[in-house]
């Protein structure tokens, strides 16, 4: 299967607004049901406003959206500039065929290579076992559980706070 990668633009709102409201998808994050293709518009046009150090991708396959993902500030905070969050979805009917894979190996290069990032931080289900797996394949490690963190379906679940820190981190090289 080809996968594509490239920067989301608002014109990719409505697919976004259908991935995340995929009945396979939502429940595990910490999105809402009944996906609106309006705040997915804003969204995604706010994310190329100059200067925002946002990035959001989408995955393409055989000319459909495969996938989101993307790198977040974790706050306004100026000695947290180091660290961004991740969220990445994908297609209930794409899970387990390299999407996910291609989405965090170009999020994890340009947060190496491009931000100096030296931390990226997310949260994930503690039951969602295909996720962590992913995750720890890129190098995140829990860091602990918290619990009764997100409400799914009517119950309070656990979440494990995942990270990963830059496998390299850039230095300048002695005179």
């Amino acid at each position: 299967m080809t996968i594509t990668i490239r920067r989301a633009s608002p014109k990719d709102a409505a697919a976004v607004a259908q991935l995340m409201a995929d009945p396979a998808v939502y429940p595990g994050l910490l999105q809402m049901p009944y996906a609106s293709e309006e705040r997915w518009h804003t969204m995604l046009s706010e994310s190329q406003a100059s200067g925002k150090p946002d990035l959001l991708l989408v995955a393409e396959s055989h000319g459909e959206l495969a996938g989101q993902a993307g790198l977040h500030p974790v706050g306004p905070a100026i000695r947290r500039r180091h660290v961004m969050g991740l969220g990445i979805s994908v297609a209930g009917s794409r899970q387990g065929q390299g999407v996910g894979s291609a989405l965090m190996k170009a999020l994890c290069d340009y947060a190496d290579n491009w931000l100096a990032l030296l931390r990226i931080e997310l949260t994930v289900y503690t039951d969602n076992a295909a996720a962590i797996g992913l995750y720890r394949k890129f190098g995140f490690e829990t860091e602990g559980t918290m619990r009764g963190y997100g409400l799914r379906d009517g119950q309070y679940v656990d979440v494990f706070a995942m990270a990963r820190l830059h496998p390299n981190p850039p230095g300048i090289a002695p005179r």
